[in-house]
């Protein structure tokens, strides 16, 4: 199976580039047989990479060993689930699940249009084809080919790396790929807009689902990497803005921006340029996340050894892409005049345009901290070092204005908005939140970016609350509905519009959680066994914390461990046993003998008990020496860390109700079509 897996990634190069010039030639000369055989192509291409994918996990399964990939990232005791996840845990292996994702993408794409928007499909199948021989060209000739073999075969491997071994790290890069590799098909869509000439609203129509899923993946991906460096790398963070983590944040950024512009374009025929050029960011931003983990040219905890070959071919694309998208941009350019002017700084454009401002001023922040160190280094010789500090400063105020701009964007009038309109939406929001932050401020806060944080939250939660029951409100006595199905029938009517506020709904209580962070408290102490630290919580709560003993587990070849050193400790909260908690260092046989912490967390509606075993005399523990047991602790009480992931989870929920194909239109009595009525109760949009 290996040979063939390598043999189907040299046959699927020629047959992409060879569908790729029948794509741009059937576009060109109007022939819908050349269409038809670059179209054969993707889906050619795509079982080629699948039979190229299937021969890696192969060689992963039956420990082949005689393979760099699989020596340098699996070994004997690493557990089947891990062997399988091999195919995304290293550079070679994570460029040909890119590539198969890629293909897999393009293929739905290329099905889903088989009998429909056939101007569009030869350039489509084109550039898709191009950007697969891309990825097929690095894989071959970059040294990152994952069949290359040794000259010899080691008895066993490396092993995985202990900190991917994880079921968070499992689940978050192949879910940020799907987030990179989905937005190819919006961006394959605007290319072919651009070549055809056809620049209505039409492209964004037919690729709006496809920018949901991107940015569905790239959200859930973003959050799975967060839960992973809080449970798994022991500093008790979740976000460290690590140059990786940066990197795909980025394209998020941008993604967030092209969904809200495109709304503009489709009811006032306004920005055209500026969503063709979020689209041609956005998906230079998924390359470039791409090309930051593997080159290696900046450290981090994320990414593979430094390639320069990989680092100079990514470079070369991502300066094509970026040239061909201002030529057809700029050839384009009396087509894409704006239909309509904004009217008013107070109106929906304007909000919309703001919050594209803003977004990317946040991606050029987040952009510029990044990139700095390495721009230093070339020019200068000098390395210098972004951290945590700048990027805090600059996007706190930043995300606050976002925050707010969330609520005021969706109810705000299109055109111009009357004084009653803003009276109507915004007076009530406006008061819970000064009440909020007026009330925590009463209670002992005074940290004024995170009041300013909580009393917006409220502002913009209020406005949701409101939008949804004045919906429910006027459906229930228009149809004469019971408040639950009206509620379910007014989502189900709309589910782009609702969906979207419960994304919102999301976003706040993320919001929200980053705003507790000023008051994490932090005790460090050196205790003996039989000894209690006092933690207590800014929310009123006594954590008490007793600290039992060391066990110790020396050598288990089956676990990859070369010793493991384990602190039990019991805890209460306000003198109620709450259990007890581990945790350790372990040192590990593979790879390089690595020593690593594993954190003990308990987790509450407001607030998470995090326990850290910061220190110990290990070698004296290791020798079972039991008047050598004192052990140093970081106990922190952080509040509502848990709402990121609820958070998250409502995000998901929202994104989901927006992509969810319609089965009809609910009826509604008494209500016109084309403009919303003074319920807020909108038709569903064409397209959706």
């Amino acid at each position: 199976m290996n040979v063939l897996g390598e043999l189907a990634l040299w046959i699927a190069l020629p047959v992409s580039l060879w569908g790729m010039v029948l794509g741009f030639a059937g576009g060109r000369k109007q022939r819908g047989d050349l269409t038809l055989s670059a179209e054969r192509s993707v889906f050619a291409v795509f079982l080629l990479v699948i039979v190229a994918s299937l021969g890696v996990v192969d060689t992963f399964l039956n420990d082949r060993f005689e393979y760099w990939y699989v020596a340098n990232y699996s070994s004997l005791s690493l557990p089947t689930f891990y062997k399988v996840s091999g195919l995304w845990a290293g550079q070679r292996g994570s460029l040909l699940f890119w590539l198969l994702l890629l293909s897999l993408f393009a293929s739905l794409a290329v099905w889903s249009n088989r009998n429909k928007n056939r101007e569009f499909m030869p350039y489509v199948a084109g550039t898709l084809l191009t950007i697969t021989s891309f990825f097929l060209v690095v894989l071959l000739f970059a040294d990152v080919n994952p069949f290359e073999k040794l000259g010899f075969t080691p008895a066993d491997g490396a092993g995985l790396n202990p900190q991917l071994q994880s079921y968070w790290m499992t689940i978050h890069p192949p879910t940020l790929y799907l987030g990179f590799t989905a937005f190819t098909i919006p961006f394959a869509f605007a290319v072919a807009a651009l070549l055809t000439g056809r620049l209505d609203s039409r492209w964004i129509v037919l690729t709006r689902k496809w920018t949901l899923l991107s940015w569905f993946f790239l959200a859930n991906g973003i959050i799975f990497g967060m839960r992973w460096a809080y449970e798994e790398l022991g500093w008790g963070g979740y976000w460290f803005w690590d140059p990786v983590e940066n990197a795909s944040l980025l394209p998020w950024l941008t993604a967030t921006a092209f969904l809200h512009s495109i709304q503009i374009q489709e009811n006032r025929g306004m920005l055209k340029i500026w969503n063709m050029g979020l689209v041609i960011l956005t998906f230079l931003l998924t390359i470039f996340a791409t090309f930051l983990t593997r080159s290696g040219l900046i450290e981090s905890v994320h990414t593979f050894a430094q390639e320069l070959k990989i680092a100079y071919i990514f470079l070369g694309f991502m300066s094509s892409i970026l040239m061909v998208g201002l030529v057809l941009v700029l050839y384009r350019l009396p087509r894409l005049k704006s239909e309509n002017q904004i009217e008013s700084f107070v109106s929906r454009e304007s909000a919309f345009v703001f919050n594209n401002l803003i977004l990317l001023g946040a991606t050029f922040a987040v952009l510029w901290g990044t990139l700095l160190p390495l721009i230093s280094e070339g020019l200068t010789g000098q390395e210098i070092t972004v951290g945590p500090p700048f990027f805090n400063r600059v996007n706190l105020p930043i995300g606050l204005a976002l925050l707010a701009l969330m609520g005021i964007g969706p109810v705000i009038a299109w055109r111009r908005a009357s004084k009653k309109n803003l009276t109507r939406n915004f007076l009530w929001p406006l008061v819970v939140g000064l009440v909020t932050a007026a009330g925590l401020w009463v209670a002992g806060a005074r940290h004024g970016m995170a009041l300013l944080t909580f009393g917006t939250s409220a502002f913009v939660m209020t406005i949701i609350v409101v939008e949804f029951w004045k919906g429910t409100r006027a459906r229930a006595r228009i149809e004469g509905e019971g408040i639950a199905k009206a509620f379910y029938h007014l989502i189900a009517r709309n589910r782009r519009r609702w969906g979207g506020y419960i994304v919102h709904v999301g976003t706040v209580f993320i919001f929200t959680a980053f705003a507790a962070a000023p008051w994490y408290q932090e005790f460090l102490q050196t205790v003996d066994p039989g000894e209690t630290i006092v933690a207590e919580s800014p929310l009123g709560h006594r954590y008490e914390l007793t600290y039992e003993g060391m066990s110790t587990n020396v050598r288990d070849p089956d676990k990859n461990l070369q010793w493991q050193a384990i602190a039990l400790v019991s805890v209460t909260r306000d003198g109620e046993d709450i259990g007890t908690f581990t945790t350790e260092k372990r040192r590990y046989l593979r790879p390089e003998q690595q020593i690593m912490t594993e954190v003990g967390i308990k987790s509450f509606p407001l607030e998470d008990l995090y326990i850290i075993l910061a220190d110990t005399d290990l070698e004296r523990v290791l020798s079972g020496d039991a008047s050598g047991q004192a052990v140093t602790f970081n106990v922190m009480v952080k509040p509502l860390v848990g709402w990121i992931w609820a958070g998250g989870l409502i995000l998901t929920f929202g994104c989901l109700i927006a992509m969810w194909p319609s089965a009809g239109r609910v009826p509604t009595r008494g209500t016109q079509r084309g403009r919303a009525g003074p319920t807020g109760v909108e038709p569903l949009p064409a397209g959706d």
